[in-house]
């Protein structure tokens, strides 16, 4: 259920524990958080929906990474394309009001004391492992290990996508420590968690059609794209037979969001350099001391889960890695395959002409064995009103975030409506491809909506 408190309400007395914050406390937390790393609110501040609520507009960002790249006339230099702007509606119905809602407080912390618990029972499974395998390794070695790895890959996808719920809803921990566990277990070097949020709001802002990637801007994840529809006319699937199958190897090599590939190419772009090619001047404060001290951590993690694979299961300690790998391999599978939901099926081609058919109505056994595999409908929501999203990435944030206090159903009804209504401004500019296929597909929604 939604909270039904107000965003800021009478300011309450600071808890007896002091570790521990209020909402209220959390709120100015938050907005303080956005004044050091004006960069993402700056970010957030020129996606199409407007910006983070919390966050005020510093105009101290300089640079393209933090920019939406048009001419004058707010055309795409790629596209040439009018710069869109969300249709939220208005006035706005009851029915959908929900939808874009703030996000409360203790709502935000919720979700990120629901990522503390996964990175609890990340370690449990870890440790558990390793118990088994002292007692069970020579006669039931692969029983154990898939008992273990089948879970900790599917603790993996849910990683990932609470870590997309408070990118987009609660973009800073309560406590600084919680920024650390947000992903250590997905690479053994991984982007820091404001980096990882900025690139993820670069993409944002860089593609906001889903099927033209980089329009507005360079968009990190546009490798991915360039492998699964980067050629088009006579020779188009042969070309695909070649690139597609590579999608899921460079996810596993850590070519996403919390992979060490990809850690790497941000790193290339940012921060950028200063005037007359000056080092960046809040590199060595800010963004050296943070990325620091992420990759100390998680070298540290990898270095205990090493030491739980060797002595503690009979194992020399030169034979650590064999755990270690091991662990990484199933982490990858669920990290990877979480990333290939949100990054190449949502922005894929075939998926979204799939879905202009209603196949959540033909193909209903289909859907409910995937929104399984994610984690529940509320996550399969994510998957089918991706455009939504990224309509309003600000304003509604993620479809999975708000199922997850309102019901899926609920969330899944309102979606439809919003879609029915148009995403998008209308403008003078051509409807693209994605506009077209939203209309057919939300017309046989309306329509057979009224059916059931």
């Amino acid at each position: 259920m939604a909270s039904s408190e107000p965003l800021v309400g009478k300011k309450k007395p600071h808890t007896k524990a002091s570790i521990f914050y209020g909402a209220d406390e959390y709120l100015e937390q938050l907005k303080a958080k956005y004044e050091i790393d004006h960069e993402i609110g700056d970010l957030k501040a020129a996606m199409p929906d407007g910006g983070d609520p919390h966050a005020v507009k510093t105009n101290k960002t300089t640079g393209k990474i933090a920019a939406v790249e048009t001419n004058d006339a707010k055309r795409s230099l790629k596209t040439g394309r009018l710069l869109p702007v969300s249709n939220k509606p208005d006035p706005m119905p009851e029915e959908l009001a929900f939808l874009f809602a703030r996000v409360t407080p203790k709502q935000m912390m919720y979700m990120w004391n629901i990522l503390t618990l996964i990175h609890i029972c990340q370690w449990s499974c870890i440790v558990l492992y390793a118990v088994l395998l002292r007692y069970f390794e020579d006669k039931y070695y692969w029983y154990v290990t898939c008992g273990f790895g089948l879970p900790f890959a599917y603790l993996a996808i849910q990683n990932i996508y609470i870590d997309h719920d408070v990118m987009h809803g609660a973009t800073f921990p309560p406590y600084w420590w919680q920024k650390y566990m947000t992903h250590c277990f997905s690479d053994f070097f991984s982007l820091p968690w404001e980096d990882f949020v900025l690139e993820h709001n670069r993409h944002h802002a860089s593609t906001q059609d889903l099927l033209l990637q980089g329009e507005f801007g360079w968009d990190p994840e546009e490798m991915h794209y360039f492998l699964q529809q980067w050629a088009c006319g006579k020779w188009y699937w042969w070309m695909m037979i070649f690139t597609v199958p590579a999608i899921p190897f460079v996810h596993f090599v850590g070519l996403n969001d919390t992979g060490a590939v990809f850690a790497i190419e941000w790193y290339f772009h940012f921060p950028e350099g200063g005037t007359g090619g000056k080092c960046n001047k809040e590199f060595w404060k800010k963004w050296l001391p943070r990325r620091v001290h992420h990759h100390l951590f998680v070298a540290s993690v990898w270095t205990m889960i090493w030491l739980i694979g060797t002595y503690p299961i009979n194992r020399p300690l030169s034979e650590g890695w064999r755990f270690m790998l091991t662990v990484s391999c199933f982490g990858r599978l669920g990290f990877g395959l979480a990333w290939m939901f949100i990054t190449n099926f949502t922005h894929s081609l075939p998926w979204n002409r799939f879905l202009t058919s209603d196949p959540d109505r033909s193909w209903p056994i289909l859907h409910s064995i995937m929104a399984w595999v994610l984690g529940g409908r509320h996550r399969w929501n994510e998957m089918l009103f991706h455009d939504l999203h990224h309509a309003f990435p600000n304003a509604v944030g993620t479809l999975s975030q708000r199922g997850r206090f309102h019901g899926w159903k609920k969330v899944y009804d309102a979606a439809v409506e919003v879609l029915h209504r148009g995403i998008w401004v209308k403008n003078s500019d051509e409807d693209t491809e994605m506009m077209k296929m939203n209309k057919k597909r939300s017309a046989l929604m309306k329509s057979n909506k009224g059916k059931k």
